[in-house]
């Protein structure tokens, strides 16, 4: 076998997951390497498969020598000036494959699985991934494909199994500022005596996500066996999902498609079912907000997705509740990590400034979870939907969802509790109405941009306060929402953006 002895050079660069290595092209033409071959490196008896790229310049990598990414070198434990040597591999049978789905061609059980496989093993370098991705985009997915992805994701890392034959879940398609309803409904079914596992992501395009919030009120970068040990004393918890290996080729694919501005539609489902069954969980509830600037705009996408979601449930055991809610508008009165803490605490302990739209929603939603669940006990089978109605809304004004989330919060490791001591950013800027009447529409897309400018969610006391909301009757110079901002620079920014897009019509 050919291979060729060389000395380390650490590039001292992280790609974060993929294997990379580089040579001078002078050295890359002894082997006929050419970019994105595979070679193995091999030190003493350590060894790993690394894609191949290739420098021009002896500064880069000079003659005899190979550069190494932090991944590298962490895998045969080598160092700056190390003797290795490489090796030429076959290219992962997968990129057969990917090539398939760019031609068009429907994928196979076990073709879908081998690419899953490659691009957990950090096998898949990320344009390869991006053609993968952009294959699944133009020609789509079918359901038996989904269906795969589905399971192929939820078994590329751990998942976390409950002896309880319901697991509940919850997931909100997103696109609405504020509407964080999540650990509310988590905190009132819990409260009912259910088990919910609750893992959320953080923000990527809007001013906060679950995760994001809850980071302010206690820790979330839980592991596997610390949110284990959480949901058996407590019967539910309120992590990140990033914080564990679940489902983690779900993460790399989302890493891929939001720069390029695609998610296929097959993607999508897959990725939400994926996180719920990597879980446990048996029976999820699937929130689609519809509105002009929501990110599912008419009732037909909505009850397209809602029937898309029911039968890949269907196919791989798991139970789906799909609610269509109204996204016309932002929830709540926070919009920001902190903002939408102080939400959701006032909501949870009955506080007479909750919003009533949060927790009017949040009973809605979970006294439905309940409704659909319902058969599962003898007592409660054969009640109407008023009957869980009345039954989630005791559960939050009586002050037994407030407990639960409570004890979550010091489990989980409690930094604060209370919405008073929530600190804001100092500075702040009101933007008033410029006339009287009644607001007609909140840009939703325009207010997370705001809020997101202001430096939301890096900033998490950064966002907006929305005194007024669409419905509301007005007067000239009422305020409408107040921005906070961590610094005068970010505000000036957040109010230059505001006066070339308001997105508040009044009439």
């Amino acid at each position: 076998m050919i291979f060729l002895k060389l000395k380390v050079k650490d590039m001292d660069i992280s790609t974060g997951k993929t294997l990379v290595a580089i040579l001078h092209k002078v050295d890359a033409k002894k082997l006929d390497l050419h970019v994105s071959d595979r070679i193995r490196i091999t030190k003493g008896l350590k060894s790993t498969i690394a894609v191949l790229d290739i420098a021009n310049s002896k500064k880069t990598v000079p003659l005899g020598s190979i550069g190494l990414f932090e991944e590298v070198l962490k895998r045969i434990k080598a160092k700056d000036s190390s003797n290795v040597k490489i090796f030429l591999e076959e290219k992962p049978k997968s990129l057969y494959f990917i090539r398939q789905k760019l031609k068009g061609r429907k994928l196979k059980k076990e073709e879908i699985e081998s690419i899953i496989k490659d691009l957990v093993n950090n096998n898949l370098s990320q344009v390869e991934l991006t053609y993968f991705i952009s294959g699944c985009f133009v020609h789509g997915l079918d359901l038996n494909e989904t269906v795969n992805l589905t399971k192929s994701i939820i078994n590329s890392g751990d998942v976390l199994k409950w002896n309880k034959k319901i697991v509940l879940d919850k997931h909100c398609i997103g696109g609405i500022p504020g509407n964080r309803t999540t650990p509310i409904v988590v905190s009132i079914l819990m409260a009912a005596g259910y088990t919910v596992p609750k893992t959320s992501s953080r923000s990527i395009t809007s001013p906060a996500g679950t995760a994001d919030t809850m980071e302010v009120l206690t820790k979330v970068d839980l592991n596997a066996k610390q949110i284990k040990k959480v949901v058996t004393r407590i019967g539910g918890c309120m992590t990140w999902g990033g914080g564990v290996n679940l489902a983690p080729a779900d993460d790399a694919i989302i890493k891929v498609e939001r720069p390029l501005s695609i998610d296929s539609e097959g993607n999508l489902l897959s990725s939400i079912l994926a996180k719920k069954g990597s879980v446990g969980a048996t029976h999820v509830l699937i929130d689609i907000p519809i509105g002009k600037t929501a990110k599912v705009k008419t009732r037909e996408h909505a009850l397209h997705l809602k029937r898309e979601f029911e039968k890949i449930g269907n196919k791989i055991g798991m139970k789906i509740l799909v609610l269509i809610t109204n996204g016309s508008k932002p929830i709540g009165q926070g919009i920001g990590p902190s903002l939408e803490a102080i939400d959701l605490l006032y909501v949870l302990k009955n506080d007479s400034r909750a919003p009533l739209d949060l927790k009017k929603k949040s009973i809605e939603l979970a006294s439905e979870m309940l409704y659909f669940v319902r058969a599962y006990n003898s007592k409660t089978k054969n009640k109407s939907k008023k009957y869980f109605l009345d039954q989630a809304k005791k559960l939050l004004e009586s002050g037994a969802a407030w407990n639960k989330m409570r004890k979550v919060i010091i489990a989980q490791g409690k930094k604060i509790d209370n919405p008073d001591k929530i600190n804001l950013a100092k500075f702040h800027f009101d933007y008033k109405a410029k006339k009287s009447g009644k607001i007609i529409s909140v840009d939703n897309k325009t207010i997370s941009k705001i809020a997101r400018i202001a430096g939301a969610p890096e900033d998490n006391a950064a966002g907006i306060f929305m005194y007024k909301n669409t419905g509301n009757k007005i007067k000239k110079g009422d305020t409408i929402f107040r921005i906070y901002a961590e610094n005068k620079t970010k505000l000036k920014y957040a109010k230059e953006f505001l006066i070339m897009l308001d997105g508040i019509k009044i009439k």
